[in-house]
């Protein structure tokens, strides 16, 4: 059964399902696909598959039109009937794993992601679950779902864990060429995993066990929230000892050893950094472990909106003008820059908060025409076009997102007061005031 599917994957004769065609899902089909496997895509929401097969994509930095091109050849289908999942030889599972209201993991999409497709697989089939989590996930909620339905994991079928490492806009690393971890349920599931990931991804990386592979996306994404935080936090002290925060994180980058450059901004945003550290958090209290470094980095960078909502209300202050009626143009709403992804996005939070203090707040973003419905926020906004009137209407334009497609220049020309959450002007203490 192992050799017979690892064969499979080796000729490019196997068929690959991915669940979840969001940011992770959707470059892995193009990838899988520009390789030469056939490729079934799976989800939930039906506009998705519709759209994908018409060659629309629902993603700013992605094409769909190689997916369509793939269809119309038979490489290449898309659909919301899971029972599908009988025609596929590996299932590749990558659905969000957001926190609660409490700030507690929530599996549902992976468990119910589970539970639908293993009620449809079959033997000599592999399925891996990149979907970030807390160690111990794969082994306790995957495997037993699949051996429920009757089939014996490392034998029958095969199970691996391998979080995505996707950056959605990065020009310097793709699907392909960011290296690939790799943990098994067993020495033959790890060895059908990395048949999997070898034939499409540059360099796959194997590790001892899921728990493993599980417990690296949560160091990667915790190390960047703690040193995130740790800037924001130095901001906030240089900000008071009237030192240029960017300057000293430039200077400092000069030492070729012992520094990473990690830069402030007005909070977290993205479906990882966010998110993923609290998984450790609340994993570890079945230890009886406090995480006390990781929740107090969360507690600064949380804390980040309420920094520049200050910043904003001084800068008003200095001009005379109090925050109730004052026009207030947000630049940005992505979580990044060159992107359309505002899963936690700190712009919401902002927004939603000058609104309560009683400003008229309107945004700009190139990427963001109107801002999508989130599981937290329910801003029924669309995009300002960015010129001279709406910049000269402003009171205040606020520098949430740095996009490249802004037109820095005619935004400093034309804009009374800004506040700058980027580092993207020099901070002149009259015009522009850092946040």
């Amino acid at each position: 059964m192992k050799e017979s599917l690892i064969n499979r994957l080796a000729r490019r004769e196997a068929t690959i399902g991915v669940v979840g065609l969001g940011y992770v899902g959707f470059p892995l089909l193009l990838r899988y696909l520009s390789v030469g496997y056939n490729v079934l895509g799976l989800d939930v929401d039906p506009e998705k598959p519709r759209k994908l097969l018409a060659g629309e994509s629902y993603i700013e930095h992605m094409d769909a039109e190689p997916l369509m091109v793939a269809a119309q050849l038979g490489r290449f289908d898309a659909t919301t009937d899971y029972s599908r999942v009988a025609e596929c030889d590996a299932i590749i599972l990558c659905v969000p794993t957001p926190l609660n209201r409490h700030r507690e993991p929530d599996l549902s999409f992976v468990t119910d992601s589970v539970e639908q497709v293993a009620a449809h697989m079959k033997r000599g089939q592999v399925i891996s679950l990149e979907s970030t989590t807390y160690p111990g996930t794969t082994t306790d909620e995957v495997v037993p779902r699949i051996e429920a339905a009757g089939l014996i994991v490392g034998t029958d079928v095969f199970v691996v864990y391998s979080p995505e490492r996707e950056d959605p806009a990065n020009p310097d690393f793709t699907t392909h060429t960011i290296p690939k971890v790799c943990g098994g349920a067993t020495p033959a599931c790890l060895e059908v995993g990395m048949a999997l990931y070898g034939s499409a991804i540059d360099q796959v990386v194997p590790v001892s066990s899921t728990e493993v592979a599980e417990m690296t996306k949560i160091l990667e994404n915790t190390f960047r929230s703690v040193n995130i935080a740790l800037v924001n936090e130095l901001k906030q002290v240089a900000d008071r000892m009237g030192i240029d925060i960017f300057e000293v994180i430039r200077a400092a980058a000069t030492k070729p050893f012992g520094f990473t450059p990690f830069y402030p901004g007005p909070g977290l945003g993205g479906h990882c950094i966010p998110i993923d550290p609290f998984y450790l958090t609340w994993k570890a209290r079945e230890y009886g472990l406090a995480t006390r470094f990781i929740e107090l980095a969360g507690e600064v960078n949380t804390a980040m909106p309420d920094y520049v909502i200050a910043k904003v209300v001084s800068g008003l202050n200095s001009v005379a003008k109090a925050v109730r009626g004052s026009h207030i143009l947000v630049l940005g709403v992505a979580y990044k820059k060159n992107v359309d992804d505002v899963r936690e996005s700190p712009s919401a939070v902002i927004i939603e908060q000058l609104q309560g203090l009683g400003a008229d707040v309107a945004y700009s973003d190139p990427y963001v025409a109107s801002y999508p419905p989130t599981r937290k926020h329910q801003l029924d906004m669309t995009s300002t076009p960015l010129d001279r009137e709406s910049l000269g209407q402003a009171d205040l334009v606020l520098i949430v997102t740095d996009h490249d497609d802004f037109d820095w220049e005619l935004i400093r020309r034309h804009a009374r007061l800004i506040v700058d959450t980027r580092g993207v002007y020099e901070a002149d203490g009259a015009q522009i005031i850092r946040a």
